[in-house]
């Protein structure tokens, strides 16, 4: 098992982030129309996901590394 240094380090985030790829690449396949509606949604509770993961890996406590893996679980369900 690699040393985790870095949130980067974390396959959660990897996957994540790989997960953020698809939904924008997805979104520029959308119509017009919904551009400015749905692909907004989508990509912003994408992004949330692995934002969510690295911002609680910081120095923090467990309670709030886990607070902060629960809203990146809601993001995902959204």
């Amino acid at each position: 098992m690699a040393e985790i240094r870095s949130y980067k380090d974390l396959q959660v985030w990897q996957e994540s982030m790989k997960l953020v790829s698809t939904i924008y690449k997805l979104g520029e396949s959308l119509p017009s129309h919904e551009r400015f509606c749905l692909t907004q949604q989508m990509c912003r509770a994408a992004i949330s996901a692995p934002a969510n993961v690295a911002e609680g890996h910081g120095p923090s406590h467990r309670r709030v590394y886990t607070n902060h893996l629960s809203m990146s679980k809601g993001s995902l369900m959204e």
